[in-house]
């Protein structure tokens, strides 16, 4: 029988960049966030949104009703607070953490991710330039909220912090080209004209 696997979305961010509450902007005829959580139902049996706020959590929940919802426990943090909350609520062993902002989540490379990461604590997709897809990536689902927990308590607010407590395979994304020829899962949405290019791409971009 094939492990739980769960998926954890941080849907806290404010989206200044783009003006507007970055989860609920208009794409493709829904929410942005409806985008993702689809597309990550094909693979995770459970989806956990992460919200900043009870009210927030309350919106997102009327908005996918097949989610589960947990809050930011810790301010001042951002993605290590809301991977600490997220990761602790999951049932799965291993869960892939995205934002809510990657309208061409590719199914096929999360099914790889998730596969990369078994014997590990997580799989990292890292760039030719070293920078690595944290919010692209499976975590051993209770070792990453140990971890988020232990960089809280030291003060350590960067992403990368929490990594440092943990056994990663890193995953070149060159490897996930023959999945994703150009490396579409991880495009997402900070500006206004991230999301004009995005809905240029679209009807051409196969997930």
């Amino acid at each position: 029988m094939e492990a739980m696997r769960s998926a954890v979305m941080l849907a806290g961010g404010i989206g200044s960049r783009l003006g507007a509450e970055k989860s609920l902007i208009e794409f493709e005829g829904r929410p942005l966030i409806l985008w993702s959580a689809e597309k990550l139902s094909r693979v995770c049996d459970e989806i956990v949104i992460v919200a900043r706020s009870k009210e927030q959590a309350d919106r997102l929940k009327m908005l996918v009703p097949d989610a589960r919802i947990a809050c930011d426990e810790v301010s001042g943090f951002g993605p290590v607070a809301g991977l600490k909350s997220g990761m602790g609520a999951a049932r799965g062993e291993y869960a892939v953490a995205v934002g809510c902002d990657l309208p061409f989540i590719n199914v096929a490379v999360i099914k790889m991710l998730f596969e990369l990461a078994e014997g590990f604590d997580a799989a990292v997709p890292v760039r030719q330039d070293g920078v690595l897809e944290t919010l692209h990536a499976v975590y051993q689902a209770e070792k990453m909220a140990e971890a988020c927990a232990r960089a809280i308590s030291q003060g350590r607010r960067r992403i990368m912090a929490p990594l440092g407590y943990l056994s990663i395979n890193l995953v070149p994304v060159e490897e996930l080209r023959a999945l994703d020829p150009e490396l579409m899962t991880f495009f997402n949405i900070n500006t206004p004209e991230d999301l004009e290019r995005a809905r240029g791409l679209w009807p051409g971009v196969s997930t």
